[in-house]
């Protein structure tokens, strides 16, 4: 699932790699024109799918319901009309006004590129552009498609223009949506889920405050929500998932510690293995703080590479004789320093500083860097599991969350390394749309000494844990600590399907027994047909597809194969959690 990809130093980002100022080079970044060319096409596709729309409900179907009742809402609204709602309405209506909608934008992009240590110069391009693009196909939408605006009494002024779309709503949407997803993607309080739902609430206050106002048909504000979310979709996908656009590397300040480096250190030492891209020096400072108040003196900080993301500096650092590694990244970055650490027991503190950290999540870890770790140094040593993988192509190495092939694989594929810089865990959404039409893969499962089951899949995931982002929990009885992996194997069919997986899905959060599997009814080894999500257990595991698959370990894509074997490392890894209170 989605974790960072650690050892990308020298291709990361300008907002966040290296402690020095990016975006004032009088060069263009490389991939921009082809970026705008995508942009472009795209944006001439929205405005053609948008007056398609406006076409449709002014033409064809405007004496189908409920384009027919669309006048009774706008009456409504003008029945329920107070003074204090009337207010409300205007303040409403405001906040996607022209003029209002400039000015956040431009305080915003400034603020981005001025305010935070290092320059946001891709979030700023990020909303300004959409913004911009949405207010364009306003306007040609507003010269293609003819509608009168509704017959009530209106509270503003009726501008020149069609009704159809509604300029305020996509406005709207593309300013205060766009920065929602910017304040997911960069903020990590808790508070910034309401200030996003705020955010994303505030378009929808502005349609109907249109629609309270007598200004709109409702067809007119969806036409504009529509507008916001299209320009939000493309170039976003652009900036952030497509990765045409290439920031020119920086040089290095200092001189990387390298394995034989770490081997120099005193025995009974501790190690910081950290991932550049996500761990810049202010972070390590702190860190450093942090291990010399609970009496780790001196430790020694090694930073992982594009060559090797981890598992050389932890196999460099046992060899050296420390008694602790600390290790500063993604998911990935924590596998490749597990995959050496396994079986040795030195311990291991996992500081989640990627973008998806489901290890942390699932082992109940703070997802503040800095309160991770004197959580986890103030706690006690627990031994949990590892899985153990290998494939065609895939030589023998170790997991720590999840593993699988299909869905998910292709999506992290198509994800570009600095949208997860730029956006975090969003670009993931965003990768998603363009791999929804993954194919179904037909494959073979061998469960221990089970006979074999016969399967179609859209994704199948091998897991030692069952979070993921937003609190989803795929496999509701996996444990990192029973011995035991999960399999999950997801294979809706058509919109019925999806909607069943989902329902199974969020009915499995939050239970503590392991779920009966959802083809129990189905004799072992025949083939299944209809089953939207099916939950088995094992020890070992034999998946062998018809064709080369996408697969993914730990949220780093790895060479497409047709094979992936996997069995559980029982009590392989030692990690330092924080005490819990009974």
């Amino acid at each position: 699932m989605p974790t960072a990809v650690p050892g990308r130093a020298a291709e990361a980002t300008g907002e966040e790699s290296e402690p020095v100022r990016r975006g004032c080079s009088p060069v263009l970044p490389r991939g921009t024109g082809t970026t705008a060319a995508r942009i472009g096409v795209l944006t001439v596709c929205q405005a053609a799918l948008v007056v398609g729309f406006g076409l449709l409900i002014t033409g064809p179907a405007r004496n189908l319901w409920p384009l027919t009742v669309e006048d009774h809402v706008d009456e409504a609204f003008e029945r329920i009309r107070t003074g204090p709602l009337t207010t409300l309405s205007y303040l409403g209506s405001e906040a996607g006004n022209t003029l209002m909608v400039i000015a956040v934008t431009l305080l915003s992009c400034v603020a981005l590129v001025l305010v935070p240590r290092l320059p946001m110069w891709r979030q700023a391009v990020f909303l300004a552009v959409a913004v911009s693009l949405q207010a364009l196909v306003f306007l040609a939408v507003t010269e293609s498609v003819d509608r009168t605006r509704p017959q009530v009494h209106r509270l503003d002024a009726s501008p020149p223009t069609s009704s159809y779309t509604s300029g305020h709503t996509g406005a709207a949407t593309a300013l205060y949506a766009g920065l929602a997803v910017l304040v997911l993607s960069r903020v990590r309080r808790p508070w910034r889920w309401p200030l996003a739902g705020l955010l994303f609430l505030v378009p929808l206050a502005v349609g109907v405050s249109r629609l309270y106002r007598g200004m709109h048909h409702p067809t007119d504000v969806i036409g504009g929500l529509a507008n916001g979310a299209l320009s939000l979709l493309i170039v976003g996908r652009a900036l952030f998932t497509d990765g045409s656009v290439v920031a020119v590397p920086a040089q290095r300040t200092g001189p990387a510690d390298t394995t034989a480096q770490a081997e120099e250190r005193e025995p009974g030492s501790t190690a910081v293995i950290f991932n550049p891209t996500v761990t810049d020096a202010a972070a390590r400072e702190k860190l450093r703080r942090i291990l010399e108040q609970h009496g780790h003196r001196a430790p020694e900080f090694i930073e992982t590479t594009a060559d090797d993301p981890g598992t050389g500096q932890a196999a460099g650092a046992v060899r050296a004789g420390a008694d602790l590694v600390v290790v500063c990244g993604g998911d990935g970055t924590v596998r490749a320093a597990a995959d050496a650490l396994a079986g040795t027991g030195v311990p291991l503190v996992v500081v989640p500083c990627g973008t998806g950290n489901l290890l942390a999540r699932n082992l109940g870890l703070p997802l503040t860097p800095a309160t991770a770790l004197d959580a986890a140094l103030s706690g006690t040593p627990h031994r949990i599991d590892l899985g153990r993988i290998e494939g065609d192509g895939l030589a023998p190495t170790h997991f720590a969350a999840m593993s699988g092939a299909g869905l998910d694989a292709a999506m992290l594929e198509h994800t570009d390394e600095r949208a997860k810089s730029a956006v975090g865990w969003l670009a993931y959404v965003l990768a998603t749309v363009g791999t929804l039409r993954t194919p179904r893969m037909r494959l073979t499962v061998r469960l221990d000494d089970a006979p074999v089951l016969h399967r179609t899949a859209r994704m199948v995931l091998l897991a030692n844990v069952g979070t993921v982002q937003g609190g989803l929990t795929l496999l509701p009885a996996a444990r990192p600590d029973d011995g035991l992996l999960d399999l999950l194997i997801l294979d809706p069919r058509g919109p019925g399907g999806w909607m069943r997986a989902l329902g199974i899905l969020i009915r499995g959060r939050g239970r503590n027994a392991r779920p009966t599997t959802v083809a129990t009814l189905v004799p072992e080894g025949t083939r299944t047909k209809g089953v939207p999500v099916e939950f088995r257990t094992f020890r070992r595991a034999e998946l062998t597809f018809a064709a080369p698959q996408s697969r993914e370990l730990d949220g780093d894509p790895v060479s497409h194969g047709r094979r992936l074997t996997a069995e559980v490392s029982p009590g392989a890894l030692t990690v330092l959690l924080p005490t819990r209170e009974k």
